[in-house]
């Protein structure tokens, strides 16, 4: 990527800023006028914010509506609107002792009644059993005003992380419902209230009557630009002050070298999910091992952590980066070793000079890209595609938008694809319980790999207690390492920019929120 100078970036930001009608002389103003209003774009509208609907920003959702437990790093489980808990040692009940004196910002009171209305919205319905704590859902019992137990119908070691996640499950007044129970307001707990919200952006001001720790700052200006250069532009000339978050922002590798070389602070940290090459398991080219194993030694890790990642990646051969809990030990990274792949291509009935065959077919394979579902796909592709090549592998790039990709891997209509594991905070459980376990039907994301063998490790790492997970995991873990089922490339790293208004910065826990909790201007 051609760098470019800080006049260039500032001029392509006034006209990237009229293409897009975006407001960047008020942004500039209040650069200047020393306020407290931290200014921080998005990709696209905030949306409805209805937390049991998966439509708006998780990152304002998450600053408006606060969760029973918090998910903290490393997966930490830390208090929310629960101030304590207890689960039962079988994993099948958890009793919460609600925080007392809180208010939703419309004065309705947060207690046992407000819980158990939002918990009806959604525990129940067949949308939601994707989560295990719907999908075992029992009853919920109310003991007193501020006592609440939730029962399930079998070992439920997951509940309480996913009761942490952004949606659906998080709290909202049950004053900000119409007659018919339809939402028509983002009315919650947390430590921020919308003030204004449109197609441009939206204003949040501090919850003066907030439980926790008050923000430092007077008003977060959250500002629609959809377009990466206009970001990156942006910052550089002061009209924001950070950037990042994978479904906020997102800063790629190539545009966080740019902000490096004009001198904007750049902040990384170990990315809590990994990008994967996956193998249709559906076909028979694939469920051959020793097919699997040449893939993957003709591989250069290090070179796409360093080359297409720009450094901003650690190669890998585990599903799960070491900040996942039970991610289980380090696998060593491969050497890439071309002449053990032909060997081995050659033991399969590969053989041949130019592209391989065996029977009369081909070893022409395709691999579906989508720059819209996987950023950095294509690059990544044809990294890949010249490796294959010294093997007498041919690959295609089947380039595709989002939609057709969530149409496509779905159906297994691909030999290869990327993937990214869901990351924190829905792993170790989400990523083998829906993109690995062979009984669950494909969602949108689609499998990574899937084999009877192997569902009888995930479903007892699934249901492990809290002393027996890290062997159930380090299972898990080992088969699809040993049997060479998927072939994990990297651990991108999350990154985060920001200006020089920002005292103090630090990349939440998760992708799902905003790094305001130490934040200050």
């Amino acid at each position: 990527m051609t760098l470019l100078s800080r006049r260039s970036l500032l001029a392509g930001s006034a006209s990237l800023a009229a293409a897009l009608g975006l407001n960047l002389s008020a942004l500039t103003a209040l650069a200047q006028d020393g306020s407290k209003t931290l200014r921080l774009p998005l990709l696209r509208a905030s949306g409805n914010l209805d937390p049991q609907r998966y439509v708006g920003i998780f990152a304002v959702q998450d600053m408006v509506f606060d969760p029973l437990v918090q998910y903290g790093p490393g997966g930490a489980i830390e208090p929310g609107l629960a101030e304590s808990w207890e689960v039962t040692p079988d994993d099948t009940s958890i009793t919460f002792r609600l925080r007392p004196g809180v208010t939703f910002t419309d004065g309705a009171v947060w207690d046992a009644t407000s819980m158990t209305w939002n918990l009806e919205r959604w525990l129940p319905k067949e949308d939601y059993r994707w989560l295990q704590v719907a999908n075992n859902f029992k009853s919920i019992e109310v003991i007193d005003p501020m006592t609440v137990a939730l029962h399930f119908t079998k070992p439920t070691p997951t509940a309480l992380t996913e009761l942490s996640y952004v949606r659906p499950v998080r709290f909202l007044s049950p004053n900000a419902v119409d007659g018919e129970g339809i939402y028509n307001a983002p009315v919650g707990t947390g430590p921020w209230m919308v003030e204004k919200e449109g197609p441009e952006g939206t204003d949040l001001v501090p919850n003066p009557g907030y439980w926790g720790p008050k923000p430092e700052i007077d008003r977060v200006s959250l500002v629609v630009i959809p377009d990466g250069m206009s970001r990156i532009s942006s910052i550089i000339g002061g009209e924001i002050d950070a950037i990042g978050g994978k479904f906020i922002a997102p800063i790629s590798p190539q545009e966080a070298t740019t902000l490096t070389n004009n001198g904007i602070t750049v902040v990384t940290q170990t990315g809590t999910d990994t990008m994967i090459l996956g193998f249709n398991p559906r076909i028979d080219l694939f469920r051959d091992i020793r097919v699997r194993e040449a893939f993957n030694l003709l591989i250069d890790r290090d070179g796409i952590a360093q080359v297409v990642m720009k450094g901003y990646a650690k190669a890998t051969m585990n599903l799960y980066p070491e900040v996942i809990p039970h991610s289980g030990t380090r696998h060593a990274v491969p050497a890439r070793d071309v002449e053990r792949a032909k060997a081995l291509l050659e033991e399969a009935g590969w053989t041949g000079e130019g592209t391989r065959s065996k029977d009369g077919k081909l070893l022409d394979v395709d691999l579906v890209i989508s720059e819209d579902a996987v950023a950095g796909s294509r690059a990544l592709g044809e990294v890949l595609q010249a490796g294959f090549m010294e093997a007498g592998i041919g690959l295609s790039l089947r380039n595709v938008d989002h939609a057709a990709r969530h149409g496509d891997i779905p159906e297994f209509k691909y030999d290869l694809s990327l993937f990214v594991t869901n990351g924190a905070p829905y792993d170790p459980y989400n990523t083998i319980g829906l993109m690995f376990l062979s009984t669950v039907v494909p969602g949108t994301d689609g499998k990574i790999y899937e084999d009877v063998a192997l569902d009888p490790l995930i479903l007892a790492a699934l249901g492990a207690a809290e002393a027996d997970r890290p062997a159930a995991f380090q299972a898990v873990s080992d088969w699809l390492h040993d049997n060479w089922a998927i072939a994990p490339l990297f651990h991108g790293d999350r990154i985060w920019a920001h200006g020089d208004r920002i005292k103090s910065f630090a990349i939440p826990a998760t992708e799902y929120e905003m790094p305001l909790k130490t934040l200050s201007l």
